[in-house]
């Protein structure tokens, strides 16, 4: 059989045998006077054997070992290792039906929030905390939004159990008695300081206004970058506000690392 004979009758493309035949999959055969290879019914059976293992889930390198083993022992191991890959992958595709599932819930309950998808947890906590502020006086702070972009970015890379006590830690300061007032009063000074230099007045007081949001059990519950954000962490973040903004943040960020909040 010529290569494209082979290649019909097993179901794969002449590229492949040749990928094959480079991998020492396929042994080369033969070839003919005229320089074209001469393939037999042994070589169409372990091409066809190598189709039926790779569409199995197997790699061609697991492939390979499987073929070297002509007392079929190594197959046998290849293919519980296999199996017990797919059943991980089966639980990680469960996993993420689920939360498709609770993201689209959201979505017929209360609308996606502009930085999903985010965990349900954290979309609740923004949900509660946009039905709050519209209970407030006055226009919602542009503020919030960089708030909201900032936590989505710390659930992202936290491990499971930061991002939980971050949670807890969000959802005890909005319960707390005042809470939604001295938030709202915090980011009032802030959008005051939109046009302000550093050294203005008013820095100071916006810092404990911040500072006076944040009880002490909330930093403690906060993922490792939001209580000692590394410097070029803090850089990038303070560089996304504005001077005198950024200097109020610096400051209230100072009073909290050291427990004067």
């Amino acid at each position: 059989m010529r290569i494209g004979e082979l290649a019909e009758l097993a179901g794969v493309s002449t590229r492949a045998i040749r990928h094959y035949h480079h991998l020492g999959l396929l042994p080369e055969p033969r070839r003919l006077a005229n320089g074209y290879r001469a393939y037999g019914l042994r070589d169409a059976v372990t091409l066809a054997r190598v189709r039926r293992l790779t569409e199995l889930g197997l790699g061609l390198d697991e492939v390979r070992d499987v073929l070297a083993d002509d007392a079929g022992r190594e197959l046998r191991e290849v293919l519980e290792e296999l199996d017990t890959d797919l059943a991980r992958q089966e639980e990680a595709l469960r996993a993420r039906r689920e939360r498709l599932a609770a993201l689209l819930r959201r979505a017929d309950e209360d609308g996606l929030p502009a930085e999903s998808p985010v965990s349900e947890e954290l979309a609740a906590l923004f949900a509660a905390t946009a039905r709050t502020a519209d209970e407030l006086p006055g226009p919602p702070s542009p503020l919030v939004a960089k708030d909201r972009e900032l936590l989505a970015l710390l659930e992202t890379g936290a491990p499971p159990e930061a991002r939980d006590r971050m949670y807890e830690a969000l959802r005890s300061m909005t319960a707390a008695p005042g809470g939604s007032g001295r938030v709202h009063e915090a980011y009032a000074l802030l959008d005051a300081l939109a046009d302000a230099a550093p050294d203005d007045p008013r820095v100071d007081g916006a810092a404990r206004a911040i500072t006076a949001c944040v009880p002490p059990e909330v930093v403690t519950g906060l993922p490792d970058a939001a209580r000692d954000p590394h410097p070029a962490l803090l850089a990038a973040l303070l560089a996304d506000f504005a001077p005198a903004q950024a200097e109020a943040l610096r400051r209230a960020f100072r009073a909290l690392a050291e427990g004067d909040a």
